[in-house]
């Protein structure tokens, strides 16, 4: 009764909202400011009112403030490409989303780090209604990332070997459960590490078959034949020995370049065993699909496995909207200083008290946008 109390009167509410805004590119900290807008609380013909619910950043978004992200949204925006929200009202001529529904962003940009929304009906894209929040505010990245590139690129069967760098991230971790749940055999190469015994436990009750460092990569002295797939996030050295475990007419797919170096590939293998290199970028990947159906059909694969447990949840953490500056700005350091190795996670809740970092390999931020809470109730 209390949380059905408090929905109410954020709708009452949805004149003045509150959004995380940056007018001029620079140092996200820096840049990004904490404003007060007021908003229509009744969405025109074809717009919805969305009450964003929770909102990650990513390094993606991180890159976009400063400029350098691809995707450049008209200034002064709003932060935030990814995250869900609900529907709390829809337009006289809105047909594909209805109130109640739950929606993320349908492709980058749109602005996911605010309290209240108005937005067009095809800037959204609605998802399970029963998907819990901690997988429902990273549902468009990570796990679509991961099970594209296991589908689109090489007709995988049950038994077949793919190979893949920076296991350990969150695309990493993702690659490993899909492939136990499909009966693929998973490679996992990390960096070696003072804790790497825990970090192999880790990710082999994930669903990892074999976990080899780097530097085990590079001596050769490991075997796995028939690999036809290579997942690169890395990119130079790396991404050259990664390709040269390919089979005959496998494909190494790169999606990231953490050790800022270009991809190597092995002359070799390029010649004689005819693999193929080729690049992926999920944001594009949303962009060429003219209809809905491959999307739903992968969103709803996704959401029954998550649903059922069979791909694990994500650790949050809880701290208050306001202190975003200083969150942001210890992230970017800790992140900056550690190259591709630390990934934070920060969740922030309008009206919480507790502050909990959890580390992981890559930036990653969490913003709850709801007064709705998870973690504590309103008095």
């Amino acid at each position: 009764m209390l949380k059905t109390l408090i929905l109410r009167s954020t709708i009452q509410r949805a004149a003045s909202t509150r959004q995380l805004v940056y007018e001029g590119y620079g140092n996200p900290p820096e840049a990004i400011q904490l404003k007060s807008v007021n908003l229509s609380d009744k969405p025109s013909s074809y717009q919805i009112l969305v009450k964003w619910i929770a909102s990650p950043i990513n390094p993606a978004d991180l890159n976009q403030i400063q400029g350098v992200y691809p995707v450049k949204p008209t200034l002064p925006a709003v932060g935030g490409n990814e995250g869900f929200g609900r529907v709390i009202s829809v337009g006289s001529n809105v047909k594909s989303i209805k109130e109640g529904d739950h929606v993320i962003p349908n492709r980058s940009g749109l602005g996911t780090w605010r309290e209240v929304g108005l937005h067009s009906e095809d800037n959204v894209f609605p998802i399970d209604n029963n998907l819990p929040l901690e997988y429902a505010a990273v549902f468009q990245v990570n796990p679509p990332t991961a099970y594209r590139m296991l589908k689109d690129f090489i007709d995988l069967k049950k038994g077949d070997t793919i190979v893949q760098n920076g296991a350990n991230s969150a695309v990493g971790k993702q690659v490993i459960q899909i492939c136990r749940i499909l009966g693929i055999k998973s490679v996992n190469v990390v960096r070696s590490r003072d804790n790497l015994d825990e970090l192999v436990k880790e990710l082999k009750n994930l669903g990892a078959d074999h976990v080899i460092t780097q530097e085990e990569l590079y001596a050769r002295k490991a075997k796995f034949p028939g690999v036809k797939l290579a997942l690169n996030c890395v990119g130079g050295r790396s991404s050259l020995f990664l390709a040269s475990l390919l089979d005959h007419g496998g494909c190494m797919v790169t999606y990231g370049g953490m050790s800022k170096q270009p991809v190597d590939c092995p002359t070799g293998p390029l010649i004689f065993k005819d693999i193929s290199l080729r690049g992926f970028w999920m944001s594009r990947w949303y962009d060429v699909q003219k209809t809905p159906e491959k999307r739903q059909e992968m969103y709803k694969e996704l959401a029954e496995w998550m649903k059922s447990g069979e791909m694990k949840k994500q650790s949050f953490v809880n701290n208050r909207l306001e202190d975003h500056a200083r969150a942001i700005e210890d992230a970017q350091n800790k992140h900056d200083k550690n190259n591709y190795s630390l990934w934070i996670e920060f969740f922030f809740d309008i009206n919480s008290r507790f502050v909990f970092i959890v580390c992981r390999f890559r930036l990653f931020i969490v913003f709850y946008l709801s007064v709705q809470l998870l973690f504590t109730c309103s008095e």
